[in-house]
C-alpha cells in the first residue's frame, strides 16, 4: 500500500504502527519542523478540523431548507397592480427656466435727494402705487419762477396787443404811416411767441415736479431695497427698485429641432398645454399653455426656444427656478398602460413579473414605448387585465410562488424608482 500524502506534519494511519514522519523524527532527536511543546496543540487542531468536516457532510438537504427564503422557502410576499387600457398624453419633455413675465427697473426721471420710501422689501404692489418721493422743493421753486415769468410775458403781450389795435385804427384815419403799423404788429407777434414759450416752461416745470413722486408702472413684487432715504440720485441712471410681474409667469425651454414640425402641426389645431415640475417631490403644474416658438433654430445646439405661460395663482413658480417641462403634443387613445415601477431592466432589456392565476410569476420581456409620470405605455408584451408585480421583485424567479399584499399607505403604486421620470416620453 502506497503511503498517503499529508499536508500535516504527521500522517493518519489505521491498523499498522505509524510510519516515521517529521514529528516522529523530532521525538528521536532528529530534524523537527515544530518545537516539541506544540505537538499536543497540533493534534487538537487536527481533531477540530476533522470534526467540522464530518459535521458539514452529515447535514441533510432538509435541514438547509428549514431556514426559509430562496427557492426552497414559502410564497414570496409581493404587491401587484393591473395593466389597464386608457388614453395617454404624448409628451415632449424639456428643462425649463422660470422667468418673470415682465421686469421693470425703476429709475428716477429727475435728479435729487430721496425724501421718503413708500414700499417694503418683497411687497406686492399694484399699478399706480406710490413707491418713492424725491425732495420736491427745488422743483417747486423752479415752477414758481416759471409762472412768474409767464405772468410778466403775459403783461407784455397785453400791452403789445393794445398798441397794435390803436395803430391800426390810426392808420385808417391816416394819422400814422403804414411802416409804424407794421412795426407794432411785429412786436405783437414777438410778445405772443414769448408768451407761448413761457407757457411751455411752466408745463415743463410742472412735469419735473410731478417726477418727484414715483409710482409703480405695473403690478408685481418689489425686490430688495437698493437706496435709502437721504441718498442723492441721478436722473435716468440710479436704480431705485426692481419689480417683477409673477402673475402670470413664463417658462423658457428648448427642444430638439426635429420636433419643430410636429409642434407646428399640433399648434395649428389649437393651443398646446404645458406642465412643469420643479423637483421630483413636487406636484406638477399643468395649467400652462405654449405661447411662443422662436423664429430660428440655434445652430450651436440644434434646438429651438419655446415659452409657456402659467397663471401662477399660488405663486409656486419663482423667477430663476429650473424644472422639468412637459409639453403635451397629442393624446394616444386606448394605450396599454402599466405602472412604471413594474418595469425592470435586465441583460436583454425591460421585463416584468406577471402574476398568473395559480399565484406564480412569469418573467416576460416588454417593449416600453414611453413613460409618463409614474406610468409606462407598453407597446408589446402585456395585455390589459393582466397583473404585474410592483413591489417585492428582489426575491422573485420564474415560477416562484407569491402571496399578494395590498399597497402600503396608498392605493397608487409606489413611486420610488421610476415614478417621477418623464424621460423618453416621445416615441
Amino acid at each position: 500500500m502506497r503511503p498517503a500524502i499529508s499536508l500535516l506534519p504527521f500522517e493518519i494511519t489505521t491498523g499498522a504502527a505509524p510510519k516515521e514522519t517529521l514529528l516522529n523524527r523530532s521525538q528521536k532527536g532528529s530534524f523537527s519542523m515544530f518545537p516539541p511543546n506544540h505537538h499536543h496543540r497540533l493534534l487538537a487542531l487536527a481533531g477540530c478540523v476533522l470534526s467540522l468536516a464530518l459535521a458539514a457532510c452529515s447535514k441533510s438537504p432538509e435541514g438547509a431548507q428549514k431556514g426559509g427564503g430562496g427557492r426552497g422557502g414559502g410564497a414570496v410576499p409581493v404587491t401587484a397592480a393591473d395593466v389597464v387600457k386608457k388614453d395617454m398624453p404624448v409628451i415632449l419633455p424639456g428643462i425649463g427656466n422660470v422667468r418673470a413675465f415682465s421686469t421693470v427697473s425703476v429709475k428716477p426721471r429727475v435728479s435729487g435727494q430721496i425724501a421718503e420710501l413708500h414700499y417694503k422689501e418683497g411687497q406686492f404692489v399694484k399699478q399706480g402705487d406710490l413707491l418713492v418721493t424725491i425732495d420736491p422743493k427745488p422743483f417747486q421753486v423752479a415752477l414758481a419762477q416759471a409762472k412768474a415769468k409767464q405772468n410778466q410775458v403775459g403783461t407784455q403781450l397785453n400791452l403789445a396787443q393794445k398798441q397794435a389795435d390803436r395803430y391800426v385804427a390810426l392808420q385808417k384815419s391816416g394819422a400814422v404811416a403804414k411802416e409804424q403799423v407794421d412795426q407794432v404788429q411785429s412786436d405783437l407777434k414777438v410778445a405772443q411767441a414769448n408768451a407761448e414759450a413761457e407757457e411751455a416752461a411752466v408745463e415743463a416745470a410742472e412735469l419735473q415736479l410731478s417726477y418727484c413722486t414715483i409710482y409703480s408702472p405695473m403690478a408685481g413684487r418689489v425686490g430688495r431695497r437698493v437706496m435709502d432715504a437721504g441718498n442723492v440720485v441721478k436722473a435716468d441712471e440710479t436704480e431705485l427698485v426692481v419689480i417683477n410681474q409673477l402673475q402670470p409667469i413664463e417658462v423658457v425651454f428648448s427642444v430638439p429641432e426635429q420636433y419643430l414640425g410636429v409642434i407646428s402641426k399640433e399648434m395649428a389645431k389649437g393651443p398646446l398645454k404645458a406642465g412643469i415640475a420643479l423637483n421630483e417631490n413636487a406636484a406638477a403644474q399643468t395649467s400652462g399653455e405654449l405661447t411662443f416658438v422662436d423664429n430660428a433654430v440655434k445652430p450651436a445646439t440644434g434646438t429651438i426656444e419655446l415659452k409657456a405661460m402659467f397663471p401662477n395663482k399660488d405663486l409656486t413658480l419663482w423667477p430663476g427656478q429650473f424644472g422639468e417641462v412637459m409639453l403635451t403634443l397629442s393624446t394616444q387613445k386606448d394605450a396599454t398602460v402599466a405602472p412604471a415601477v413594474a418595469v425592470q431592466i435586465g441583460q436583454k432589456g425591460p421585463y416584468v413579473f406577471v402574476v398568473k392565476a395559480d399565484k406564480t410569476v412569469e418573467v416576460r420581456e416588454v417593449v416600453v414605448e414611453r413613460t409618463v409620470a409614474d406610468e409606462s405605455v407598453i407597446q408589446k408584451g402585456l395585455n390589459p387585465g393582466e397583473s404585474v408585480v410592483i413591489d417585492g421583485h428582489l426575491r422573485l424567479f420564474p415560477g416562484a410562488k407569491v402571496e399578494l399584499k395590498p399597497p402600503v399607505g396608498s392605493e397608487a403604486p409606489p413611486a420610488e424608482a421610476a415614478g417621477k421620470q418623464v424621460a423618453n416620453t416621445v416615441p
